[in-house]
């Protein structure tokens, strides 16, 4: 397995360890009416569940990205760096997130969202 498949293995669990946080992190958690409880929560959990909606956002362009530089047979060094990179800006994402950084949040998206772009380039 390829550093950029390790990669996507862990883009698939992300964000379920942000809703983790959300449902967790604090007292009142029913599974009988999760989706209710979700959208009522506020602060870190509120913010922690967006980034699980955020991830989920943004894993389609990732997985088709690693694939196609895969089946492209793009250098295999780029691809690992670039998704390696993603998963990096995706965790750094979630704590800016939740630290309420908005500025230092849309930053480390943007570079989350140059990696997928990279992707694309190097498979051309």
């Amino acid at each position: 397995m390829t550093l950029a498949y390790a990669c996507l293995l862990i883009a698939i669990f992300l964000p379920y360890f942000y809703t983790g946080y959300a449902k967790f992190a604090g007292p009142g958690f029913t599974n009988k009416d999760a989706r209710p409880f979700l959208e009522a929560l506020e602060g870190k959990r509120k913010r922690a569940y967006w980034a699980h909606l955020n991830q989920f956002e943004s894993f389609a362009p990732f997985a088709i990205g690693v694939l196609l530089a895969h089946q492209r047979h793009a250098p295999q060094h780029l691809i690992d760096g670039l998704a390696a990179g993603f998963i990096v800006f995706r965790i750094a994402y979630f704590f800016f997130y939740l630290a309420d950084k908005c500025s230092l949040r849309s930053l480390v998206w943007l570079g989350g969202f140059l990696c997928v772009l990279g992707l694309f380039v190097i498979s051309f």
